[in-house]
């Protein structure tokens, strides 16, 4: 496997300060997310209860860490902040997790049920259609990032995945919805959630199902 390694040069992170300190250290910043993410969840009035909420607060804030970092060129410095970085809402790691979450929410609610007569000519909403087509970009993007060896395109089309899924999420409901079209928006929702945790895990984040 390590032939198969290749070193990629990375710019500086600017700005990034801990409670103890200027000196930084990886179990420091570990320790900063943690505690941070922990505060954050604790006053967030869509926190649900979790089975375990310090190793949630683990792996959200690591995917806020990591998104922060391969948004860009790799090359590229660029400046730390926080309060950015740890935001629930836009193009953050915290959200891919949330989207995630949410997702898997939706399916354990209806079942986890897996369908496989499933009428997609019922996907006719313009929503729908926009996560269908952002789902076939997927093998593109990936591609494009082992050729030139930058995450961040995989970074980009999570986040536009995660936020088409959400707007997906509250224009087609599945509950009270005509069986045809409840199965099939279910469907769509699941792929949308499985693409997002293949990439999010290509990217050595690992989604939670709880937040």
């Amino acid at each position: 496997f390590q032939h198969r390694c290749q070193h990629v040069s990375f710019g500086l992170v600017q700005g990034m300060k801990t409670r103890r300190g200027e000196v930084i250290f990886l179990e420091d910043v570990l320790n900063e997310v943690r505690s941070r993410m922990l505060q954050n969840m604790a006053s967030a009035k869509t926190t649900r209860e979790t089975d375990d909420p310090v190793e949630t607060a683990e792996k959200v804030g690591l995917a806020a860490l990591i998104i922060q970092d391969f948004r860009g060129l790799l090359s590229s410095d660029y400046q730390f902040n926080w309060d950015r970085a740890l935001q629930s809402r836009g193009d953050t790691g915290v959200f891919l997790q949330y989207t995630h979450a949410r997702l898997h929410s939706l399916e354990q609610t209806h079942g986890n049920e897996h369908p496989t007569d499933i009428n997609v000519a019922c996907l006719q909403e313009p929503d729908a259609v926009s996560v269908l087509q952002h789902l076939l970009r997927y093998d593109e993007v990936l591609y494009r990032s082992s050729q030139d060896l930058q995450p961040k395109h995989i970074v980009s089309y999570l986040l536009t995945l995660s936020h088409l899924a959400a707007v997906a999420h509250r224009a087609l409901p599945v509950k009270g919805s005509a069986p045809d079209l409840a199965q099939a928006r279910l469907c769509l929702f699941q792929a949308a959630r499985l693409v997002l945790a293949n990439g999010m895990k290509l990217l050595g984040i690992t989604p939670v199902t709880q937040m």
